[in-house]
């Protein structure tokens, strides 16, 4: 078996796990390890957002931008809009940097900022975003930015 056909077969796994109607993410860990495998491949930017329940199971996991190499444009607005539509309590938000460095820039603090700002007016609680850099991810909950 290829390697790619190992991560082909862990990705299926892991969603298959994170879509029972009983799981529900109660920390980091739950959600990092299916993003890892799913964005640390990637050659372009993507950002994407885990829409929950009030209980933290997971709606949909959609990606809602794809930038370049190094940005990827991400309008709040989009956001809003589809957290009402999930009629999502809560999210995680999630991106990639093609550039292996799981650290984030001060753009993705900055856009995080934002993002709490909007959807806190329809009462969407930020649970986490975190950062896929190559092998490993960075979380903003955990490193005490949100």
């Amino acid at each position: 078996m290829t390697d790619q056909e190992i991560i082909t077969q862990a990705l299926i796994i892991l969603k298959s796990r994170l879509h029972k109607p009983d799981f529900l993410i109660r920390e980091q860990s739950d959600a990092s390890s299916y993003l890892k495998l799913k964005n640390s491949e990637l050659e372009y930017e993507s950002f994407g957002v885990m829409y929950l329940n009030n209980q933290h199971g997971l709606i949909k996991l959609k990606e809602m931008f794809r930038g370049t190499i190094n940005e990827a444009k991400v309008y709040p607005r989009e956001i809003v809009k589809a957290a009402l539509h999930f009629n999502a309590a809560a999210v995680i938000l999630t991106h990639n940097h093609p550039s292996g460095r799981k650290e984030p820039s001060e753009a993705d603090k900055n856009i995080t900022r934002k993002l709490i700002s909007a959807l806190e007016l329809v009462e969407v609680r930020v649970l986490d975003h975190i950062i896929v850099g190559g092998d490993d991810t960075f979380s903003f909950a955990q490193n005490g930015l949100l």
